[in-house]
């Protein structure tokens, strides 16, 4: 099949990402409000009204959910890679500063109680990510604010003491919201609801970005310091002189698959679900008992332990034990990048304790293995190829490469599966060809209510926000359907990884060639940008994701259960 490389070049897009790169070489901080102009030239696919006097609240929304919720008090944000560069480039300590979180993006974020936040990179999709978010937000507020500054019932927050069904009436009518946008718009601001709209009543909002170092050699420094922690934390015993099956994924679901703690307290989990009724999943357990189904049943006491442990110390710490005994270390605290990861001894595993979908032929020989897992938590766009070169030069071997991710589907629907055989990557400009060693049949047995996809072609892209519909047309003409943000920069470290030079630009790579392990890319679908009420801006997956997680994730841990045996052989 002829493969060619697709036009992607946006005018408007290019031009907004070349002007806040430009700023940010600025030595002082620069304003938010030198990009707006720009940035409603793009058309974003998910800000489709940002050039308009309208509210956009699903796209205000999707920014303050990537935000910590001190945000309205911000005026200054700060990006660097470590504690080091904001010591000795920006004066500042951090162990002053108040770790904050954002409900929808994992990165390390502080706040110096009044006005700055300093917010850790570790790679340039941070920035991709964090600009074009702060820029939308920034829009959305002051499009509000325009609203309801000086208005009667910004008078009434201002004198409340609390805000009840009646204000909220008064509020709603003054913004000029429908029912569903103000419900949404006061969801994302709970349980400050007060504060947020007495800040948005108070003033507009006027943010400046200062970039502390944004050199390639601070990023690899960040992520050398971000392995060397891994390494001294892990109880592993010589964690880099062992061979590696490398997995991209979530922190629990191989876990999970692997080590028989959850159905090892389904009791406590089952009472947990009687009294509380998360998500009111009863009904749905008692379905699940009646079908008899023990795929679904797993997935489910999978889920509900999520629920069952949250906030509390002493289920946490007693899992996190359980979990070492069999041989799955994990280590989520890093000083340098928010990104946790999970190294599993494989000859540690009681194969008794696994999910019965990843029992394969020969699983006693995993007692002679000495290779482990090394598994890292969904690292943010060119973060991947970072974080893949530096554990790839560390330890002795690469086993294999398995990529389990979110994406968006032009030709699917949420939970869908898809699996790639090509990628072009946006970073790269290379369109990769590889052997991806699943199939549709790998991952079709485990998956209940989905369809899986595979021979499909796959785009990375720099970020969510960076995205319109002319640019998704021109990926559409050419076949790509599989929209994702880390596949094309892992096959940029791994080409790294079998060549003795740089990954190139700008080509077709066939990675058919030479490379000697396993390349295997799952991606499901969760969301279908064609559709706005399927998209990002629409809610979480909550407990739906739970069939399309562990399918893919069932077929990667068979996968390198079944090739260690072998090997072993």
């Amino acid at each position: 099949m002829l493969r060619t490389v697709p036009q992607t070049i946006n005018t408007e897009i290019d031009l907004y990402i070349r002007t806040y790169y430009s700023l940010l070489r600025s030595t002082e901080p620069f304003r938010i409000r030198s990009l707006e102009d720009s940035y409603s030239g793009t058309k974003a696919s998910l800000h489709q009204q940002a050039d308009t006097p309208n509210p956009d609240i699903p796209a205000f929304t999707y920014a303050v959910a990537r935000l910590p919720s001190c945000i309205h008090r911000i005026k200054t944000i700060i990006l660097g890679q470590s504690d080091d560069v904001f010591a000795h480039r920006g004066g500042i300590d951090l162990t002053s500063w108040k770790r904050v979180f954002a409900a929808a993006r994992r990165r390390k974020m502080y706040f110096d109680g009044t006005v700055r936040l300093a917010s850790f990179i570790s790679s340039v999709s941070d920035i991709d990510d964090i600009i074009p978010v702060l820029t939308a937000f920034q829009i959305e507020w002051n499009k509000l604010h325009e609203r309801f500054h000086g208005s009667e019932a910004a008078k009434q927050v201002q004198r409340a003491d609390a805000i009840d069904m009646e204000l909220l009436g008064i509020i709603r009518r003054e913004l000029e919201l429908d029912d569903e946008s103000f419900e949404r718009l006061c969801k994302a601001w709970e349980p400050s609801l007060l504060e947020f709209f007495r800040s948005l009543a108070s003033a507009p909002t006027d943010l400046r970005v200062h970039l502390l170092a944004g050199s390639l050699a601070d990023y690899r420094q960040a992520v050398q310091s971000w392995w060397r922690g891994i390494a001294k934390e892990s109880k592993v015993e010589a964690v880099a002189d062992r061979q590696v099956y490398f997995v991209s994924s979530n922190p629990h679901a191989i876990p999970n698959l692997l080590s028989g703690y959850a159905p090892s307290i389904e009791d406590e989990l089952i009472g947990y679900l009687l009294a509380f009724n998360p998500e009111g999943l009863e009904d749905e357990w008692r379905q699940i008992l009646k079908e008899a189904d023990e795929g679904k049943r797993r997935n489910f006491l999978y889920y509900m332990q999520r629920y069952y442990i949250a906030e509390n110390q002493e289920r946490w710490t007693a899992k996190r034990e359980a979990m070492a005994q069999r041989g799955i270390q994990s280590i989520t605290r890093t000083r340098y990048l928010d990104v946790g990861a999970q190294i599993i001894e494989l000859n540690k595993l009681n194969p008794e304790d696994f999910d019965p979908r990843v029992r394969v032929p020969g699983l006693e020989k995993l007692k002679d293995s000495t290779a482990i897992v090394i598994n890292v938590d969904y690292p943010l766009g060119m973060a991947a190829y970072h974080l893949f070169s530096q554990i790839a030069a560390s330890v002795p071997a690469i086993l294999g490469v398995y990529i389990m991710g979110k994406a968006a589907s032009l030709n699917g629907r949420v939970g869908d599966v898809m699996v790639p055989n090509v990628v072009y990557d946006e970073h790269s400009k290379n369109t990769y060809l590889f052997r991806n060693c699943f199939a549709a049949a790998s991952v079709a047995p485990y998956l209940r209510h989905g369809t899986v996809f595979d021979n499909q072609k796959a785009v990375t892209v720099r970020g969510t926000l960076l995205q319109n519909h002319d640019f998704m047309d021109v990926f559409h003409r050419e076949g790509y359907t599989d929209i994702e943000m880390e596949a094309g920069p892992y096959l940029s470290a791994v080409y790294e990884d079998i060549y003795p030079q740089r990954y190139p630009k700008d080509e077709i790579v066939n990675l058919f060639i030479n490379t000697p392990f396993d390349i295997g890319v799952l991606h499901y679908a969760s969301d279908t940008p064609y559709s706005r009420r399927q998209s990002l801006l629409s809610k979480t997956l909550g407990y739906f994701g739970v069939d399309a997680t562990y399918a893919t994730s069932v077929a990667i841990t068979r996968q390198i259960l079944a090739t260690e045996v072998d090997r072993l052989k």
